[in-house]
């Protein structure tokens, strides 16, 4: 399949009026049709296999590591319907993500390990364990008897298929546990946590390597009193992630967190809950009833509750609220976050040998076509 006359933003550059050669649901060439791409007639098919995108923007599928939920199931309760999570975000142009796992009884934790290690695929990514080693200082909507000093190390594995990201408060695990985790083959990610500077610091030291969702669920900035955020925001090394809803932080928060990083090492998530792509108004998330109040997830005690987000509408709140440049929104919803996990080399661009998970949009950032592995979503 060609896809013609598209501004294509391929992680790497933009190419103005391009072309991308699609075959067995990954990306064979990309290019412009005067560079020659095509090799002969045979590459592409009958004439039904070329598709004039009409100077639409052509993009890396977006890459989400934070969806606790969506289409109306919650990934914690309900793991075994992660194929309908999965399919809400495709829909909105989400075609990789790590479903996110809220902290839970670890006979829970252990049953939605082993259903994505039977589900993973370029969609699914693997699993992000929220949890449980949090502070009780910063729980956010975390259920305190739930939280733990230790993490069942069996479940932090790294495999060929499955990418497993591990969030601790770096106070509350220590040194120890944190090169323990990073040894079984886990991201670690350091949130929910109310460390000072110093226990910070100590925590990259250890292997601590992402902020996630920053400003939200930790010690809050103060100039004598820096903390995570200021730690975070000022350590080249360190990677973040950011709900861009201008809710969990405010867009000149944003603004101020994607000038401190260098290129690359912002990224967006949504930290998406059940009412995305399916619309429902209330659920409960491991005990903790949420329902949309004035367009945002509230808990019975006013806590916010996750997000009702989706990655298109990050990247329009980037360009349209913080001025972020549309290239770089892109890659702060899909290369960047592959990258981070390492597996930018298959998903998160339009290159040559990547899989073929690719999002139109038009000129107002509107999600117009989605295609997973080659074939356009429904």
């Amino acid at each position: 399949m060609i896809l013609r006359n598209a501004r294509v933003h391929t992680g790497d550059a933009v190419l103005d009026a391009g072309e991308v050669i699609v075959d067995g649901g990954r990306v064979a060439a990309v290019g412009h049709p005067a560079d020659g791409p095509r090799t002969n007639s045979a590459d592409v098919g009958d004439a039904g296999d070329v598709v004039d995108l009409e100077g639409a923007i052509l993009a890396p599928g977006f890459v989400d590591l934070m969806v606790n939920g969506g289409g109306g199931v919650l990934f914690n309760e309900s793991p075994e319907r992660i194929d309908e999570i999965a399919r809400a975000h495709r829909t909105l142009g989400t075609t990789s993500f790590l479903p996110n796992f809220i902290t839970d009884s670890a006979e829970r934790m252990e049953f939605a390990r082993g259903v994505i290690e039977e589900r993973a695929g370029s969609d699914v990514l693997g699993i992000h364990f929220e949890g449980p080693v949090l502070s009780p200082k910063r729980p956010g909507m975390h259920a305190v008897r739930h939280l733990a000093g230790e993490f069942p190390f069996e479940l932090a594995r790294r495999t060929d298929d499955v990418v497993t990201v591990v969030t601790v408060a770096p106070e509350v695990a220590g040194e120890c546990l944190m090169r323990s985790l990073v040894a079984a083959g886990a991201r670690v990610a350091m949130g929910h946590s109310d460390a000072t500077l110093a226990e910070f610091r100590a925590g990259v030291a250890a292997g601590g390597s992402l902020v996630t969702h920053m400003f939200n669920g930790m010690r809050p900035f103060a100039g004598r009193d820096p903390g995570i955020v200021g730690g975070g925001l000022t350590d080249d090394d360190v990677w973040i992630d950011i709900i861009n809803d201008g809710i969990h932080s405010d867009f000149a928060s944003v603004r101020l967190a994607w000038l401190a990083k260098p290129a690359g090492k912002c990224f967006f998530v949504t930290d998406a809950m059940p009412p995305v792509g399916f619309g429902v108004t209330e659920f409960t998330a491991v005990g903790v009833h949420v329902t949309v109040r004035d367009g945002r997830l509230r808990t019975d005690a006013g806590a916010l509750g996750g997000s009702l987000l989706d990655m298109a509408t990050a990247v329009r709140n980037g360009v349209e609220h913080v001025g972020i440049p549309l290239e770089e929104a892109l890659r702060m919803a899909s290369t960047y976050p592959a990258r981070y996990l390492g597996v930018d080399d298959r998903i998160g661009r339009v290159a040559p040998g990547c899989a073929a998970n690719l999002v139109v949009l038009d000129d107002h950032l509107q999600v117009r076509r989605v295609m997973f592995e080659g074939e356009w979503v429904a």
